[in-house]
């Protein structure tokens, strides 16, 4: 009988807690292949720790220092600790292959996919990073700051208008990657990770702008991103 999967998440003040798109990502694909897990949420300044102490895989932040983050996969069936939401997939894919999501050997493809779609709707992070924090308890959103502004230094807000020109500018041009194919995924009629990762990010501007700046974004493209959105969810029994 197989075992339940234990996804690591960051936790907020949020109905249902979820906010970040990065743990969102191995929750899709683990509800569209069909697999038993639970969410294990974590305080946000306490996730290193935390991580550290089940033994997961640090990463590198831009000024050479070690770090944890979310999300985080143990499989208690194959003994495997994984961290990144991409690696996370690869070995989903790998070890769970039924419901491919990197179908026709497209891993490679999407790979880079998710690097370009990234430069696109970096412009917004300063932005989603300000709503971010204020959907945290007050130590988590002290500490959010802190490791952030590492990459993204502060203020966040002072090129405000700027950074949605640019992210428009972003969401036309994924806009006409996915105008390229026939069918509603980015893969034409096939669905795969790239339209969850689409999904993900959409779902992290959802969850923590407000209501108004989610709007903007869902009038964008004749309404495509809302619409992404929803059928990502409906396609990953997540709806």
């Amino acid at each position: 009988m197989m075992q339940t999967l234990v996804l690591y998440d960051a936790l907020s003040n949020l109905p249902g807690n979820n906010f970040s798109a990065n743990p969102a990502k191995p929750r899709f694909v683990l509800s569209y292949k069909g697999l038993p897990f639970v969410t294990v949420w974590v305080e946000y300044s306490d996730i290193s720790i935390a991580m550290r102490a089940i033994g997961a895989k640090p990463n590198k932040r831009s000024d050479g220092s070690d770090f944890c983050t979310v999300p985080v996969l143990k499989d208690p069936n194959t003994g495997a600790l994984i961290s990144d939401s991409l690696e996370i997939a690869s070995y989903l894919e790998k070890t769970y292959p039924e419901k491919p999501i990197f179908p026709n050997n497209s891993e490679s493809l999407i790979r880079e996919f998710n690097s370009a779609h990234i430069r696109l709707i970096l412009p917004a992070f300063k932005s989603i990073f300000v709503r971010s924090a204020e959907i945290l308890s007050p130590a988590s959103a002290k500490f959010f700051i802190k490791v952030r502004s590492i990459d993204v230094p502060l203020p966040w807000d002072a090129t405000y208008d700027k950074d949605w020109a640019l992210l428009e500018k972003g969401f036309n041009t994924a806009y006409e990657w996915y105008q390229k194919t026939d069918g509603k995924w980015y893969m034409g009629d096939t669905f795969s990770y790239a339209d969850i990762i689409v999904a993900c990010y959409l779902l992290w501007f959802k969850r923590v702008l407000k209501e108004d700046e989610w709007v903007r974004i869902s009038s964008w493209n004749g309404g495509k991103w809302a619409q992404v959105l929803a059928d990502v969810e409906k396609e990953c029994k997540l709806a």
